[in-house]
């Protein structure tokens, strides 16, 4: 039986949360809970016409940051230096994009306008971030996420010109390095993400490790980072 939460800051408990199902519905999608949800290793993640659901599934995908790997080809784009990467400095442009992006097998977007509006109001707080890739001065590619502690939790990606997504995505990695980050959720699993090196772990796993890397201090404000 699913939780139906209420006003009361709260979640039940993830460990025992269903693998493949949510385990809560309802709520709100306000910073404090957002913040407290992710701190659970909880995420949002419905359609237009359902309520909130929160989900926590077993097994989760996650990228280990020294586990990247790069194929040739990808390689060979980077070292070409095609695209400017740029952090923080179109959150509101990359997340609609990403709304509004086509995917296989998909014919909606689980980006509503009630997320939307939740994540722009994380990154005004400092929690939400995008990763964009340029083009001749145009957006073409990026991605967003939100960081707490020593965790990046990956959201959603898109990209108008081939390679534009990942390599924001392998600059994203190499940055959260250098910041001493641990790993980024991916949540679910994707072939994609499997190119990448990202893996599967079980939720008992993931939890412990998402409480141990959340006592590292949580890098809050805009990262005016450029590449």
């Amino acid at each position: 039986m699913i939780t139906v939460l209420t006003d009361d800051l709260w979640f039940p408990d993830p460990e025992k949360a269903p693998r493949d199902f949510p385990l809560a519905l309802g709520g709100d999608l306000k910073p404090e809970r957002l913040l407290f949800a992710y701190s659970l290793g909880i995420f949002p993640w419905y359609s237009e016409e359902e309520p909130i659901l929160w989900w926590c599934p077993d097994p989760r995908m996650v990228l280990f940051l020294d586990k990247l790997k790069i194929s040739r080809s990808l390689k060979k784009i980077l070292k070409k230096d095609i695209f400017h990467i740029k952090f923080d400095t179109a959150f509101d442009e990359v997340i609609t994009k990403c709304a509004v992006t086509l995917r296989k097998d998909q014919t909606g977007t689980w980006l509503t306008e009630e997320m939307i509006d939740a994540y722009k109001k994380l990154h005004k707080l400092g929690y939400a971030h995008s990763v964009e890739a340029y083009k001749d001065g145009k957006l073409v590619g990026g991605l967003y996420g939100v960081s707490l502690g020593g965790v990046f939790f990956g959201e959603s990606m898109f990209y108008e010109i081939s390679n534009a997504s990942k390599v924001a995505f392998v600059n994203l990695v190499l940055k959260l390095r250098e910041w001493n980050f641990d790993f980024i959720d991916c949540q679910q699993s994707t072939q994609h993400l499997r190119r990448f090196g990202a893996e599967e772990i079980s939720r008992s796993r993931f939890l412990k490790l998402l409480k141990k890397s959340l006592r590292k201090e949580t890098k809050i404000g805009r990262w005016n980072t450029e590449l």
